[in-house]
């Protein structure tokens, strides 16, 4: 017969601690990126290199053709143009400052995640920046408290956007769609390289909407049916895209609502004087690495009727 004794004096993970190692994973658990699309939905100017902070984009009026009568002179159209004014004035930055005890000591991931991040930080400004510039569609205000002064709700796509109470914001429906798509064609722009911007909460309705996943409406079949794969393409012949950044905006009560953007590429331009870099100066007085990444560029609303933002509720 075994003997039988308390095993109070077990070798176990903590008693032991002094003697089991620990170890730290090569790899970097970073927090999410949000999704950002906004720079690559607008037109794009290529300034790297030149030198000056302003670039002038004329404007020229487009002329009306005339009757032509018998035996007389042709009607001579007046020259009237007026010219853009793009400001290159916003240079944003991202430093650390590595001391050697912590480069000699860190793994080689916590400078590839410094890079990363660097990138990452920079596009997020450019990206807040186009997405800000929404409020102005249609002539509407930046001005805190009547910010989107021109924008409309989601829901119809004409009624405006007030921000008084809790605001009348309300979600993206087939008809609101319809409504904004046809301002833009009502002001002539261009059909091509137009986008729709929506929060997640706008795609999760979206999806529930018949018109937009049934393949009895859109024609896809099998595994290509959004209802089947989640992905929204196209609606009305404009893609679709989701992101994370759409800005938000409080009604006076601080409901919050989101601002979907519906644009075409010409109604944003971004301008690029230096793009994202990144440089290392050692600091003796530190006895540190000192890690700068930058990035120099300028954005405008060249044409306000281009675009027309949707307020729907972040919920």
């Amino acid at each position: 017969m075994s003997a039988t004794f308390a095993a109070t004096n077990a070798v176990g993970r903590v008693s032991a601690g002094n003697f089991v190692p620990e170890l730290w994973s090569e790899e970097v658990l970073a927090a999410y990126k949000a999704n950002l699309v906004m720079p690559q939905l607008v037109t794009s100017l290529d300034f790297h290199g030149q030198k000056g902070d302003t670039i002038h984009i004329p404007r020229p009026t487009r002329g009306s053709a005339s009757a032509k009568a018998t035996a007389t002179a042709v009607t001579l159209i007046a020259e009237s143009n007026t010219a853009f004014d793009l400001t290159i004035a916003t240079h944003f930055e991202y430093s650390r400052l590595i001391e050697d005890i912590a480069k000699i000591q860190a793994m080689d991931s916590m400078r590839s995640f410094y890079t990363d991040d660097a990138g990452y930080a920079l596009a997020t400004e450019v990206d807040d920046d186009v997405h800000e510039l929404g409020a102005q569609f249609g002539g509407g205000s930046t001005t805190a408290g009547t910010a989107y002064s021109k924008a409309v709700i989601g829901g119809d796509g004409t009624t405006l956007w007030s921000q008084a109470g809790s605001g009348n914001g309300t979600a993206l429906t087939d008809a609101g769609i319809r409504r904004a798509i046809q301002s833009l064609d009502d002001a002539n722009v261009p059909s091509r390289s137009r986008a729709l911007v929506v929060p997640p909460v706008e795609k999760r309705r979206l999806m529930g909407i018949a018109r937009f996943t049934e393949q009895a409406f859109v024609g896809e079949v099998a595994g290509s049916n959004t209802i089947r794969n989640g992905l929204i393409g196209d609606i009305y012949g404009v893609p679709v895209y989701v992101s994370t950044n759409v800005a938000t905006v409080e009604a006076n009560d601080s409901t919050a609502y989101r601002a979907c953007l519906l644009l075409q590429k010409d109604a944003i331009v971004l301008a690029e004087q230096l793009s994202p870099r990144s440089q290392t100066q050692y600091k003796q007085e530190f006895l540190a690495d000192l890690f700068t990444a930058d990035q120099i560029y300028g954005l405008g609303l060249m044409r306000p009727e281009a675009g027309v933002a949707l307020m729907v509720p972040n919920a």
